[in-house]
Parts: structure tokens; C-alpha cells; sequence
């Protein structure tokens, strides 16, 4: 089964950082890009996240510019998000997926989500 495989969570303080990493599992159709949401206890899954191939294109939430930054590994096939000044409200479950269209903040245009990543941070 094709997927995504996400790493690098954990329990960091306030202003803290963090690395996560997207990786795939098995062959994907082709794909727009890649993008990273993030879903916290009785919320919905929410856009963290987007890089496009087509020009590497990064696409960000508001809550989270000047803080991540997505990047492409093309030697290693990943998609990393660097996590700096990492607040509470940044706790959540962080998922990865592939972009399928062009709504990249639009959680159905996706595919093949990984189990996600948790990653925490204590105040």
C-alpha cells in the first residue's frame, strides 16, 4: 500500500524547533507536489503547508509564516518541514500527503496520508 511516511516529532519547549521529514512509501502516481496539515484534539485536520514541484512553489499557512519552512530533498525523495519558534498552540498531529490539484489547501485534493507524526510543545 502506497503511503507516506512521516518522522522527526517530539516533545520540544516553547521556542523550540523541530524537523520533520515526508517520505514515500512504495510507487505514487504523478503529483503536484507535497503538503503538510496538522490536526490537534477535536479540531479538523488543518493546512500547514505546501510546496509545489512545478517552480518549488511553498505555500503557508498564516499562523505558521516566518516560522516553517518546507523543503525538498530531491536526492532522498522527502519533503522536510523545519518547525522554529514552535509554540503550544502548534501541538498536534502532523500529517503528510501528496498534492493531487491544485487547491493546495483543500485537505480532498490529497493523497496516500501517512499515520502522522505527533509533536508537542510544553509551554
Amino acid at each position: 500500500q502506497v503511503q507516506m511516511v512521516e518522522s522527526g516529532g517530539g516533545l520540544v519547549q516553547a521556542g523550540g524547533s523541530l524537523r520533520l521529514s515526508c517520505a514515500v512509501s512504495g510507487r505514487t502516481e504523478s503529483s503536484y507536489g507535497r503538503g503538510w496539515f496538522s490536526q490537534a484534539p477535536g479540531k479538523e485536520r488543518e493546512f500547514v503547508a505546501a510546496i509545489v514541484w512545478s517552480g518549488s512553489s511553498t505555500y503557508y499557512a498564516d499562523s505558521v509564516k516566518g516560522r516553517f519552512t518546507i523543503t525538498r530533498d530531491n536526492a532522498k525523495d522527502t519533503v522536510d518541514l523545519q518547525m522554529n519558534s514552535l509554540k503550544p498552540e502548534d501541538t498536534a498531529v502532523y500529517y503528510c500527503a501528496a498534492l493531487r490539484g491544485l487547491k493546495y489547501r483543500d485537505p480532498k485534493m490529497y493523497a496516500y496520508w501517512g499515520q502522522g507524526t505527533q509533536v508537542t510543545v510544553s509551554s
